[in-house]
């Protein structure tokens, strides 16, 4: 398998920095269309044969490792004018350089290869080192996350150095390719600012909960992204704490690790999960789904010794595998797909071969059998290996990254490697984040690095996390083979019932026994009042919006008993996911409700929120009736007045049921079509967000009519005009239709001519005008709608889900879920947008001539792009 993406790259890539195994050609820099942050791990300097380097050496490739090495010596130019990231080139080029240099040196003390070289792979890699210094010249150490090659930062030609933010990841997994150069050229300099960099970030954890955000300010060091856990962003400081210990020996970093663990284990840790946090609330998830770099986890746990919740964990995570035949990007915690792709990444791997090394458990060797056969059946084409696209389709995307030669098959042959067929002794090595291999007798070379403790002042802990602080490369359990099998049953069917068969096995004996099962999110009502009883038993309690939406808040200490405790976080979970379904679902683009009739004439357009049921008015031709309120005006139950509204567009009022409630009622009644009212008074179109009406959780195909929503300040329009003239047709339509003139001849009455006529020009010389054609439509809402909608970003025992609090107070972030009960945010940005009183009977222009389509077009188009501009510079 390596010798295809090896020899596939060498022949049809190199030197390219990478391989495009569909296309069968290199990826150049500047070449091929830009991909984004992706594209700064390319520096135009062979990045696949610097990384594969020790993997050839581990392979038993000697005499492919010596062509290899020369061809680096005489073709890899590390001084381009091309802006890459610090942390990619330091694990990949730098770390590759280095494992390069130390198996070199290695196998010409054996005396049969390498009998030429003379250090010229760490001259080029402490090149590098220096040209990677320039990165550090910041108020705080913590080095900018790009810089150019050849003109290092902030220099008009360098093209990076304006940043003010990276990851703790970024900034945080340095120090053992900067010591490692440090203690093989006896330059202090490099580990000197590495360590620099280490302290910062140590100096800045949370003190309360001991953890560390996502994003850091390079400047201020004040913490840009507050929510933490052990995958993207954070994964690799962790892994680089525990390693300086076990490379360099200061105990200070394993006291640190230690410290980091401990806040970890007490809050990240929900075995068999690893869930985000709030570094200020650490008992306040962050988000209700998980990344897969979090997999290199249970190899660190395996490494500090703690090997229970490393199989768990990893058993999980297999389970997800089996399920889509590889770990997708992102999954929820009820393990179904989030972000779909897979590029190939080896951290399971990484973690099944430690866990094997722990355990000596064969089950890991059937592991790391489906994994190679999964390769080798889904992502293996005629030129390599190619990522997937989408791990549901089994799409491919054009790309084989560089880490998949450098970590996947290096970890694969070790799994299943014997001694003999490893040529060194590969305990004598650490690996590094990026499977490099450094020698551990650096530890005692050059020495000249104070190690000063500023760690054990901040230490309380618990003596009982500092068991196993010594890292194992033995089998653990030697004497009970059948230790991992015993962790790894409970969890065998986790994916597939989406909870622990302990839990399950409870709420069984509390059915038997006649509790009622769980309430679940996709049966509350709002305004059930056993319902709100349940909830305030699981610890939910209920808060009412002043924009009219419900937001719930679970507090799990406040729950009568801990599984109730458990129903309200798996209910806050799904409340989440439902209303996340619902927005992601169909983001639908705003409707037009036209008054037709005299003396209007279509000049009235008011913007209406679409639903994502009943009948879709961009597929089939408008609706057009008259307009009667139906009784009860919210449309709750039955009508009572099903001839005032047969054949009729019926008004309804917003709130005490679900939307798809309503419509069906209406349907029921004779209704054509559907018009409902924001029960919020002087709510507007043109200061809050519109609304799309999203089902019930149920099925909605019963519903064929179509169904409308307006805000108050607009349907307040079409009732007074109701008390005004009586009879009030409208159309219904995907989009305004142009007036008539014809119409307007038509329908002008001949009677009462006089008296009608000075009416209409009363209304049309009025001086006061609302602008009835909305600017800020939901149409702008959603193009600007983000994966990571406010439904499914927050989620925890005290869970909420609300844009506008996450925004204006981010130490109050909660799990809420827009739940008038059926209403979901079309953008969430427009929530900061204050609401503004407006009249409740406005003089209204009828005279004035609708906006043309184009300028309507013309200044959402306008409104689009401020609020995308907005939205990046939140992001």
């Amino acid at each position: 398998m390596f010798d295809h993406a090896y020899g596939n790259y060498m022949e049809h890539a190199y030197p390219a920095d990478e391989l495009m195994p569909l296309t069968c050609r290199g990826r150049v820099r500047g070449q091929e269309p830009s991909r984004g942050d992706v594209d700064d791990a390319l520096g135009k300097f062979s990045l696949t044969l610097i990384d594969s380097l020790d993997t050839l050496v581990v392979l038993n490739k000697t005499k492919e490792f010596e062509d290899a090495v020369r061809k680096v010596l005489r073709d890899v130019n590390l001084d381009n004018d091309v802006v890459v990231s610090v942390f990619e080139t330091n694990i990949r080029v730098l770390g590759g350089l280095l494992g390069g240099h130390s198996l070199a040196i290695m196998l010409k003390e054996k005396g049969e290869y390498m009998q030429w070289y003379n250090d010229e792979l760490l001259q080029m890699a402490k090149q590098l080192g220096y040209k990677l210094l320039p990165a550090f010249n910041t108020t705080s150490g913590l080095p900018y996350p790009r810089i150019n090659l050849k003109f290092g930062v902030r220099k008009p030609e360098a093209r990076t150095g304006t940043e003010t933010d990276t990851c703790t990841a970024c900034a945080g997994t340095l120090i053992l390719e900067f010591a490692a150069l440090s203690r093989f050229t006896g330059a202090t300099v490099f580990e000197e600012y590495a360590r620099k960099a280490l302290d910062f970030l140590w100096e800045k954890r949370q003190r309360s909960s001991n953890l560390v955000g996502v994003t850091i300010n390079i400047h201020t060091g004040d913490w840009v992204r507050k929510d933490s856990g052990v995958g993207a962003g954070i994964d690799s400081y962790y892994e680089y704490l525990l390693k300086a210990y076990v490379l360099l020996g200061d105990d200070s970093f394993l006291e640190r690790f230690n410290t980091h663990y401990d806040a970890i284990m007490r809050y990240i840790s929900q075995p068999p999960l690893l869930l985000d946090v709030h570094i200020h609330k650490p008992m306040l998830n962050a988000r209700t789904w998980m990344d897969a770099l979090l997999a290199f986890f249970p190899g660190l746990q395996v490494l500090k010794g703690d090997i229970r919740p490393a199989i768990e964990t990893h058993e999980m995570l297999y389970q997800v595998i089996k399920k889509h035949n590889f770990l997708p990007e992102a999954f929820t915690t009820d393990f179904r797909v989030h972000w779909a792709q897979h590029p190939l990444r080896p951290e399971f791997a990484e973690s099944t071969y430690f866990l094997y090394k722990a355990t000596g458990d064969p089950y890991y060797l059937e592991v790391g059998k489906t994994l190679i056969e999964n390769l080798n059946k889904y992502a293996r084409v005629p030129c390599g290996f190619a990522a997937m696209k989408d791990v549901r389709t089994g799409s491919h995307e054009d790309r084989m990254d560089s880490f998949f030669l450098a970590e996947m098959f290096k970890y694969l042959y070790l799994l299943f490697a014997d001694k003999e067929d490893i040529i060194f002794d590969i305990e004598d090595y650490i690996f590094t984040t990026e499977a490099h291999l450094l020698p551990l007798w650096l530890s005692t070379t050059n020495q000249s690095i104070s190690k000063k403790n500023t760690t054990s002042e901040y230490t309380e802990l618990d003596d009982s996390n500092f068991d196993w602080t010594c890292p194992n490369t033995q089998i653990l359990f030697p004497n009970d083979p059948l230790y991992a099998q015993s962790i790894r049953e409970p969890l065998k069917n986790v994916v597939d019932k989406s909870c622990p068969r302990g839990i399950i096995r409870v709420r069984e004996e509390s059915f038997r026994s006649g509790a009622k099962p769980p309430l679940r999110a996709r049966d509350f009502m709002a305004t059930n009042p056993e319902h709100l009883e349940i909830l305030k038993k699981m610890g939910v309690s209920l808060i009412h919006l002043k924009d009219g939406r419900v937001q719930l808040v679970q507090h799990a200490i406040q729950a009568a008993s801990s599984i109730d405790a458990e129903d309200g976080l798996r209910f806050m979970q799904e409340m989440i996911e439902l209303s996340s379904q619902q927005q992601k679902e169909q983001q639908l683009p705003p409707r037009a409700v036209q008054i037709v009739s005299h003396p209007f004439f279509g000049r009235v357009v008011l913007t209406a929120g679409p639903a994502q049921f009943g009948l879709d008015l961009s597929k089939h031709k408008e609706t057009r009736g008259f307009v009667a309120s139906s009784k009860p005006y919210n449309g709750c139950s039955e009508l009572t007045n099903p001839e005032a509204v047969v054949g009729k567009i019926a008004l309804i009022q917003r709130g005490q049921c679900m939307f798809a409630e309503k419509a069906r009622n209406v349907q029921n009644a004779g209704a054509i079509g559907g018009i409902v009212i924001d029960d919020n008074e002087g709510s507007s179109s043109d200061t809050a967000p519109l609304f799309q009406m999203a089902g019930d959780g149920k099925d909605t195909d019963d519903i064929k009519i179509p169904m409308l929503f307006l805000f108050s300040k607009e349907g307040s329009i079409i009732l007074d005009a109701i008390r005004e003239y009586e009879e009030v047709e409208v159309l219904l339509s995907d989009k305004a239709k142009d007036r008539d003139p014809e119409m307007e001849n038509e329908e002008q009455p001949s009677s009462e001519n006089d008296s009608q006529n000075q009416s209409a020009e009363q209304i049309t010389s009025s001086s006061q005008e609302v602008d009835l054609v909305d600017q800020e439509s939901p149409e702008e809402s959603s193009l600007n709608s983000q994966p990571e909608s406010p439904s499914s970003a927050d989620m925890d025992n005290a869970a909420s889900v609300s844009a506008s609090e996450q925004n204006s107070n981010p130490m109050e972030i909660h799990e809420t879920t827009s739940l008038d009960g059926e209403c979901t945010d079309l953008d969430n940005q427009l929530q900061e947008q204050s609401e503004t009183e407006e009249d409740s009977n406005p003089n209204v222009s009828w005279g004035k001539k609708v906006q043309p389509i184009d300028s309507i077009l013309a200044d959402w188009n306008e409104d689009i792009e401020a609020f995308e501009m907005m939205e990046k510079d939140e992001l």
